[in-house]
């Protein structure tokens, strides 16, 4: 690509044509504030009027995430008039902004915050009536605070840019503008996912994560056995909420530090991963042999459920009828592992911690209870909640020695319920345990990587047991609705299709610690980009140290299907570890 010549500040640089003016300083060394602007430019609306800066050939102040360099072009980022403006945008932003930053979630990573100290913004500087605001915390998911909001626009591009949805977007006009769902009505009643991606962009308190927090600590004061398991992708994401480098995997002080917040029981969900794969690979295998609904989808991800229930009902037979891990193993602590150790269910307090937000809104679903109504998972908390309750309790998470998970009943986990946690981890996982059945033996090697990486449809045809198994990949719903619309047309190649509904997978889920450059130094400037691919190589690394890499050869799965289960899709699996879908309306008011 061509290169054009600028100064910033003085200073000649060369940089590629094309660029924004904000990249073009981040590239050359500095940091230029704004709000608006994410992810080279995923949102960059020139709204936020942050990010002024005095350029040639302009015949005022310009945004400079939108404003392109040209050759010979002179930018100012610190001249005087510049930095006068700048200041004076945030102190209207901070004007009409609920400043409860002691009470705020994003207290400590809120970009608000950051960008105006770096200004110099004075508080208070500008006093007179608020916008109109709305407090939506109905959703078990996510909670919306428009008084808080900065109008940036990063939430809605982001979904839009996903999932294709627009779930969000600016309502009203003027001075009463606000961001929600159509018609300002609670995410309750919306189609949305309950992903979380909106969270993970939105530079303030606007949108957050509804914390369960004080759940867990309630079941531990009034006496509940609580019992807590880690979702694959935890252990490559928690290292970051204190200061390590991205993609760190943290295993042993993750567990070391759950046991130190008390809980009494640490397991791994990947246990119940490979128990997903001992279910949702013979419910594949059942489906091709007697002529079953082809294509299978994996049902893992709550996300791309929602997403199915709502825009493609027509299509729910084709998802597999497996809960999803973490609700698998809820089941079978409620149950077996109840009866083995003498509890009674109803005092079994289970806790996940996942890296998704949508796993709050599947816990509560009411197919997800037995039929005493005893619910499989009790909360779920995210990777950011758990790194809260570390940091609250004192617990200094560097310093921690290595621990291991609790090892009676369900201890035991291979590298393929590990890789859960990345885009076609779910798809190998099976392959694994799919190709010995039909095979008899092993594949060789062990790894399926042609289902790896982050394309946006990776396919492939697997030839086992005399015949060829055609799938595909996939992640984020805009993604994903190439194949579904294939599949409604009646003109699908595939048996077996893995779709999980954010981008990447759940290393990248709505509850992960948020991946944002500012404040992010010791990292390249390429975070953005590779952040993904380090967290996913913390999880495939620890699948290649498993002394066991397949599902079936789990001992403590085998035990579990010998002593209580009987078989895979067996009449009490099928009670315990199975569940169904119905369609629903994309927006739920009520008259």
């Amino acid at each position: 690509m061509s290169t054009v010549n600028i100064k910033i500040e003085g200073v000649p640089y060369q940089v590629e044509e094309g660029m924004t003016i904000l990249e073009a300083a981040r590239y050359c060394g500095y940091e230029i504030p704004t709000l608006c602007s994410f992810h080279n430019a995923e949102c960059s609306r020139g709204s936020c009027r942050v990010c002024l800066v005095e350029a040639t050939g302009a015949r005022g102040l310009v945004a400079s995430c939108v404003y392109p360099v040209s050759e010979g072009m002179e930018i100012k980022i610190s001249s005087p008039k510049a930095l006068k403006a700048r200041r004076a945008s945030v102190e209207l932003i901070l004007s009409n902004h609920s400043q409860n930053c002691q009470q705020c979630d994003k207290n400590g990573v809120c970009e608000l915050l950051r960008v105006a100290k770096l200004c110099g913004a004075r508080e208070g500087k500008f006093q007179g009536e608020k916008t109109p605001a709305t407090y939506d915390n109905l959703s078990p998911s996510l909670v919306r605070d428009t008084s808080k909001c900065i109008l940036c626009g990063r939430c809605i591009q982001r979904c839009s840019n996903a999932h294709g949805n627009g779930i969000l977007g600016f309502e009203n006009r003027g001075f009463n503008t606000i961001v929600g769902p159509a018609g300002n009505i609670s995410f309750n009643e919306s189609p949305c996912l309950m992903c979380g991606q909106c969270v993970a962009v939105c530079p303030t308190g606007a949108l957050m994560t509804r914390s369960e927090e004080d759940q867990v600590y309630d079941a531990m004061a009034k006496g509940k056995h609580v019992i807590v398991q880690t979702a694959p992708a935890v252990r490559a994401g928690l290292g970051e909420e204190f200061d390590m480098p991205i993609g760190t995997p943290v295993t042993g002080k993750m567990v070391a530090a759950l046991k130190r917040l008390g809980f009494e029981k640490v397991y791994d969900t990947d246990f119940g991963a490979d128990l997903t794969i001992m279910e949702e690979a013979n419910e594949l295998l059942g489906r091709v042999k007697n002529g079953g609904v082809l294509p299978m989808i994996t049902s893992c991800s709550p996300g791309w459920v929602n997403y199915a229930e709502t825009y493609y009902p027509d299509l729910l037979p084709h998802v597999s009828s497996c809960k999803s891990p973490h609700q698998m193993q809820g089941a079978i602590l409620k149950s077996y592992y109840a009866r083995e150790k003498g509890y009674d269910p109803k005092d079994v307090f289970v806790v996940s911690i996942m890296p998704c937000t949508a796993k709050k809104f599947e816990k509560e679903r009411p197919q997800q209870r037995s039929k005493e109504g005893i619910p499989d998972v009790d909360a779920v908390l995210t990777v950011r909640e758990l790194g809260d309750m570390i940091k609250r309790a004192g617990i200094r998470f560097q310093r921690l020695p290595d621990e291991e998970y609790d090892r009676d009943i369900m201890g035991d986990y291979s590298g393929a319920g590990v890789i859960f946690g990345v885009t076609g981890g779910v798809m190998e996982a099976a392959l694994r345990t799919a190709y010995f059945v039909l095979e008899g033996r092993e594949h060789e090697p062990i790894e399926f990587r042609e289902v790896r990486g982050f394309q946006d449809i990776r396919e492939a045809s697997i030839d086992m047991g005399g015949m060829t198994v055609n799938i595909a990949v996939t992640s984020g719903m805009k993604n994903a609705k190439a194949l579904l619309d294939q599949i409604r047309a009646g003109i699908s190649k595939y048996h077996f299709i893995e779709i999980m509904c954010c981008p990447g997978g759940c290393i990248n889920g709505g509850g992960m610690p948020y991946v944002r450059t500012a404040f992010l130094p010791d990292e390249g400037p390429d975070i953005m980009e590779t952040y993904r691919a380090r967290r996913a190589a913390a999880l495939y690394s620890e699948d290649e140290r498993q002394a066991v890499r397949q599902s079936h050869n789990n001992p403590q799965i085998k035990e579990l299907y010998e002593k209580f289960l009987g078989e895979p899709n067996s009449h009490l699996a099928h009670e315990l570890l199975h569940t169904t879908y119905a369609g629903r309306k994309p927006f739920r008011i009520d008259k």
